[in-house]
């Protein structure tokens, strides 16, 4: 049976990512929490695409609270109440010093600062990550999920489940009474290719993928959707009146038929 595996979000844009039981939906059709914190020069958001020193970084954030735990490289632990005005204060002008710009750290909690401004979740099955992880040698279903940084992971589904979801009459599909609709397989970027603590790229990392993903691209989606092979995962959205509605960690998944 297909089920929401995991839940999880990513605080403050660029750093670690939490497990949630169970996410409630913001106004603006992403999940709460989920890049509620971003950081800022000159008005641009910079996250790992931008710095490799983002990897360097631990981090721990607890929802409640907002408290953001960070473990630097140089061995120093530090806790912002990033609830607090005064607490994000001291929290940004620490990120400045530690990657050496003048950095503004701001918050939004209708939305998050999430790339595709009118989209919501991203979505992945565990099947997936399966595959990917079996693309490369050494890399572990864990190394791939935190590489590829999914909101939502389905289970009990096949490899590549979710790119049946856009194309020309793709279906929709609920994650318990939530309706998903599949807006864009997600394009990546350079950061799956980096180690997720050390900022390493994988060798070849690149090239591999998108001749794995040639090769295993499934008979059931619509390739004319997928502008080329460098694409992993779903890019979702919650219909308005579907956001009042909590996703639950063991939530049926379901196919939505005409």
């Amino acid at each position: 049976m297909a089920a929401l595996e995991e839940i999880r979000v990513y605080p403050v844009k660029g750093l670690d990512g939490i497990s949630l039981d169970r996410a409630e939906i913001t106004e603006g059709g992403t999940l709460a929490y989920d890049r509620e914190f971003a950081l800022f020069e000159d008005g641009e958001i910079i996250n790992a695409k931008d710095s490799e020193k983002f990897h360097e970084l631990s981090t721990v954030f607890e929802p409640e609270t907002r408290a953001l735990h960070v473990s630097a490289p140089n061995g120093s632990e530090l806790s912002f109440a990033l609830g607090d005005e005064a607490e994000q204060q001291r929290a940004q002008e620490w990120f400045s010093e530690y990657f050496g710009m003048e950095l503004r750290l701001r918050r939004n909690t209708d939305l998050g600062y999430v790339d595709r401004r009118r989209m919501g979740p991203s979505v992945i099955s565990t099947a997936t990550l399966e595959a990917v992880a079996s693309w490369f040698e050494d890399l572990s279903v864990a190394g791939a999920r935190r590489r590829l940084r999914a909101n939502v992971e389905v289970s009990g589904v096949e490899p590549f489940w979710e790119d049946r979801f856009v194309g020309e009459d793709a279906p929709a599909f609920t994650v318990g009474s939530v309706q998903f609709e599949g807006v864009t397989p997600c394009a990546r970027c350079v950061v799956p290719q980096r180690d997720p603590d050390t900022g390493e790229p994988l060798e070849q990392f690149r090239q591999r993928f998108i001749e794995k993903r040639r090769e295993t691209f499934p008979d059931f989606a619509d390739e004319s959707a997928f502008e080329h092979f460098y694409t992993l995962m779903l890019i979702s959205q919650i219909p308005e009146a579907e956001r009042s509605k909590p996703l639950v960690v063991g939530d049926t998944v379901e196919r939505v038929t005409a």
